[in-house]
């Protein structure tokens, strides 16, 4: 029973009970990873991670972890820290843990796959089986055939590992000096180191993938020439453009755009910013702006110290309330202690300037309301209600946008839609034209990182299908092994989620390299993955044993289990087939059936240990899909 309906388990059922596993868009067995640290297997640990995610280890630092906010443990308290372990695996046997960096990383997979124990929950889209069913020729290498990528984040790095797999040719064309689009130039390296990204590049460059940086597409080379040159081409081009404010004084000198000014720090070229702030958003993207804003002005202040110039202030401007804010409750929370001005339920009407076109600060209104009864955006202000903040610099970022300047749809025979994007699938990328694919952010609009990676593997197999003809398929086979010895660690479900320790405020205000959170100790590590809650273990009932005692349903400490009359659940079109086929009456007043909440289940197995007549047995659940596909 899941939030009060009644469902007959199947494999479908079981894959779901696993939440972390089905909230993950490449499907990441973070519970299998999760439980190999609380057995101190480190190295098996990475193996899973690393699975079906080239980059596990930038993830391990910066994913908005959906696995997290899906895991059944935040129903009794707090989630697993899942991200903070996988950072913790990754520290141990990453590219980043590497003398080699990424270079070697994919034979040392290989390697460490073939002696590690079996995987439990093994997915289609994992590496080692994508690689043996290439090497097997259950799926033919695409050999003699290329594919070019315009762009280098996620979707783009995730889509040439794949392809790279699949026998292709791969070319990566990056407009930046450096590979890993937004990773590299628009994330704040305090949060996601450069050498890290560049030891997961490498990975995927020794995969025998090429990459152009440097290169401006529409300039250094055209959109046709690529399509010339490539059996296929994959725009993977983020979204790297601010959003600008369409109100008076958004052109004046001295705003900028959020991601323009992050772009320039990265890269070493941060712009000239005043001494008074303000930056105009509620999201993570703000966040890193005012964040990195306080960085450089700190930087800037220490090499100014002799010349006694004043302090700076950053003044963070949104239009929700603290409750509303769309960025995580730990920016939120760092930043106030890195000292950003948080002012909520204001919205800019008019940036002031000089004379000279200068900024001189922004005139804000109070706002009322943000969304609608129907949730949708509906700002509401009070116009009697004014203020104004005092600035020289602005930054803006309230939203990013594409820049698509490259296409020509009518020269190129290339459908946009109605706000200018490629008309595309967003499952499969594939658009109007047959050798043009589109994934990441263009696909389906801006979402997290590792949806970014699922878009970019997903096309990779529709690439493929496409150039070969041959269609890549799942193969599926699931066991349910009982588990006589079951046991859990002492007082697991009553230990509380460890807590992340970060670098203080005053030490981490000093650089824009200086990290934040910090790494957990093998302690902690093994602390924390002793909460999971091993959901792909269950409880399993065999009717026939069962004397209707009621021991498991006293012995529950959640109160998941209820035994009730057959007749309170008939008349459901799901139930009523198992009913009859397990009955061979309709008087069901006197049958029984035993019903287990699955959201309150955890997993301790004292049903199983009391049941007199072992009709309650604990039993993993496990499952692969093995790629293939119909070889002529």
């Amino acid at each position: 029973m899941i939030d009060g309906t009644l469902k007959v388990p199947a494999r479908d059922y079981w894959k779901s009970q696993i939440n972390c596993q089905s909230a993950c868009p490449v499907h990441t067995d973070a519970r299998g990873y999760v439980r190999a640290i609380a057995d101190g297997d480190y190295e098996r640990a990475y193996l899973i991670a690393r699975g079906p995610n080239p980059l596990a280890s930038i993830c391990g630092r910066v994913c908005g972890a959906p696995c997290e906010q899906s895991c059944r443990r935040g129903e009794i308290d707090k989630p697993i820290a899942i991200r903070a372990l996988k950072r913790f695996v990754c520290g141990q046997f990453g590219p980043e843990a590497r003398a080699t960096g990424g270079r070697g990383l994919i034979e040392f997979l290989k390697e460490a796959s073939g002696t590690a124990a079996e995987r439990e929950c093994e997915d289609s889209e994992e590496l080692l089986p994508l690689l043996r069913a290439t090497t097997s020729q259950q799926i033919p290498p695409a050999t003699g055939k290329s594919v070019g990528i315009i762009g280098s984040g996620p979707a783009g790095l995730a889509a040439a590992h794949d392809l790279a797999i699949l026998g292709f040719a791969v070319t990566i064309y990056e407009m930046e000096a450096v590979l890993a689009g937004m990773l590299a130039v628009g994330i704040p390296e305090y949060r996601l180191p450069r050498a890290l990204i560049r030891a997961e590049v490498d990975a995927i460059l020794e995969l025998g993938v090429e990459a152009v940086t440097s290169c401006e597409i529409g300039k250094d080379v055209t959109l046709a020439q690529l399509r010339d040159r490539h059996d296929a081409v994959l725009v993977a081009v983020g979204a790297k453009r601010s959003r600008m404010l369409p109100i008076p004084g958004s052109d004046a000198t001295g705003v900028i755009g959020g991601v323009e000014f992050l772009r320039d720090v990265s890269v070493g070229n941060p712009p000239q910013i005043g001494h008074r702030v303000v930056v105009i958003g509620g999201g993570n993207v703000a966040y890193d702006v005012g964040r990195t804003v306080v960085r450089q002005t700190s930087i800037d202040t220490a090499r100014a110290a002799l010349r006694r110039e004043p302090g700076s202030e950053v003044y963070l401007c949104s239009l929700e309330s603290l409750e509303e804010m769309p960025a995580d409750d730990v920016e939120i929370i760092e930043g106030d202690e890195e000292g950003v001005v948080r002012r909520n339920s204001i919205g800019p009407t008019e940036i002031l300037h000089d004379d000279d076109g200068r900024v001189t600060g922004v005139r804000f209104r109070r706002c009322l309301r943000v969304y609608d009864e129907d949730k949708r955006f509906s700002p509401q202000f009070d116009d009697d209600d004014v203020e104004v903040i005092e600035c020289d610099s602005v930054l803006v970022a309230v939203g990013q946008s594409v820049d698509l300047s490259f296409i020509d749809a009518a020269r190129d025979g290339i459908e946009l839609d109605e706000r200018g994007f490629i008309r595309c699938d967003s499952q499969t990328g594939t658009t109007n034209a047959a050798d043009l694919f589109v994934a990441g952010d263009l696909a389906y609009g801006p979402k997290l990182l590792i949806h970014a990676v699922a878009s970019g593997k997903h096309v990779a197999r529709s690439i493929y299908t496409a150039l070969t003809g041959r269609e890549i398929r799942r193969e599926s086979v699931e066991l349910h092994l009982a588990l006589p010895e079951y046991k859990r660690e002492n007082g697991y479900e009553s230990r509380d989620r460890v807590e992340l320790k970060t670098t203080s405020a005053h030490e981490r205000k000093r650089s824009q390299n200086t990290p934040v959170e910090l790494e957990l100790t093998e302690y902690e590590a093994r602390q924390e993955a002793a909460r999971c809650l091993d959901c792909g273990v269950n409880t399993i009932f065999d009717g026939a044993r069962c004397i209707l005692c009621g021991g498991c349903v006293d012995v529950c400490p959640s109160l998941c289990l209820r035994i009730v009359s057959v007749s309170r659940i008939v008349e459901n079109p799901e139930i009523d087939p198992v009913v009859e086929n397990r009955l061979d009456h309709t008087n069901y007043d006197d049958a029984s059936a035993i019903l287990k909440d699955e959201t309150a289940c955890i997993r301790c197995g004292l049903c199983a240990e009391r049941c007199p007549t072992g009709a309650i047995t604990m039993e993993r659940f496990l499952f692969k899909e093995v790629p293939s596909c119909q070889v002529d």
